[in-house]
């Protein structure tokens, strides 16, 4: 991931801010309900938006029967994202789409790294006990340690929740500093688990605590939660990071994860990025998706685009 900008160094812990900061829910959710039924893009326009949306994909597999073959089909995918025959269609043929990333468990970064050299497609490792972040604390450093080490440009920490819950934010901005230390030049995610966290108070005040600490981009699930990514927690989280930038000058990227597998989704949360903090964010080095089965109904949507008719999920398959 290559950034036009300085990574965010973070800042010192600012409790009265931490404190200052409340959500209103209903305020949140009539927003959420009011943009996806207002906000569409229609023809060429949604072909554009969805070419984009597959640039800012980290496309994924975080399942227990990954193999070395599932990972090198996954990271040809990624090379190749888009049917050839239809990006000709379009006039994109030679433009080079690819994924943002390709995102796996520190067993798969060797893998990874070999199927992707040379396409400057960077392989982010999932880390810190992933998911449920209960792993010692001087595991869950070593586990980055070695992450970065084996080759993973981003690592996507799991925070403990518990200290949300228990509103240690001292705890939390410490444990962040220290994966941030760890991480070293590989660029951390914060995953908040905030399908966990209980309210959106509690997600705002987190995703203030973790940029002050210094990630490099908040996100919003493992995907492993029985709520993950939604428009409203997203909302929180981009109106977070507006103000940590209005304030502090620092620019912080937002992941949302888990659940988002349609084009029309994908589209909801693009329009939200554009209005919430600009076209600036609808990049891969500011904005990210987490998902394995998005693309394939993005694909599907932009054959229908060039073509006039849905096709079937086998047209486009994963490598």
């Amino acid at each position: 991931m290559s950034h036009s900008f300085p990574r965010p160094d973070g800042i010192p812990l600012d409790m009265r801010w931490v404190e200052r900061t409340v959500v209103n829910r209903s305020a949140v959710e009539r927003r959420c309900a009011s943009h996806t039924a207002r906000r569409s893009v229609k023809q060429n326009f949604q072909l554009a938006w969805l070419l984009k949306s597959i640039s800012c994909i980290d496309l994924t597999t975080l399942a227990g029967d990954d193999t070395p073959g599932n990972v090198r089909r996954l990271c040809a995918k990624a090379r190749q994202p888009v049917r050839t025959d239809l990006l000709a269609a379009m006039g994109m043929a030679d433009t080079g789409i690819t994924v943002g990333a390709v995102c796996v468990y520190h067993e798969m970064i060797p893998t990874a790294v070999a199927a992707l050299q040379g396409s400057n497609i960077p392989v982010a490792a999932v880390s810190t006990g992933f998911p449920a972040g209960l792993s010692s604390f001087e595991t869950r450093l070593r586990e980055i340690e070695l992450s970065v080490a084996a080759g993973a440009h981003e690592i996507d920490i799991v925070i403990s929740r518990r200290h949300v819950l228990t509103g240690n934010w001292q705890a939390l901005y410490d444990e962040i500093q220290a994966f941030r230390a760890a991480c070293g030049s590989a660029h951390m995610k914060a995953i908040l688990a905030t399908g966990e966290l209980g309210t959106l108070t509690d997600v705002a005040r987190a995703s203030l605590v973790c940029m002050m600490a210094g990630a490099d981009f908040i996100k919003t699930s493992t995907g492993k939660e029985p709520t993950n990514a939604t428009l409203p927690v997203s909302l929180v989280m981009m109106r977070t990071i507006r103000e940590y930038h209005d304030a502090t000058g620092q620019i912080v990227g937002f992941k949302p994860a888990g659940g988002i597998r349609t084009a029309k989704q994908a589209l909801d949360w693009l329009l939200l990025i554009d209005e919430e903090l600009g076209k600036e964010w609808l990049d891969a080095s500011r904005f990210r998706f987490g998902a394995s089965a998005l693309l394939t109904d993005i694909e599907r949507q932009i054959e229908h685009g060039v073509t006039g008719a849905y096709s079937a999920n086998h047209r486009h398959a994963m490598g």
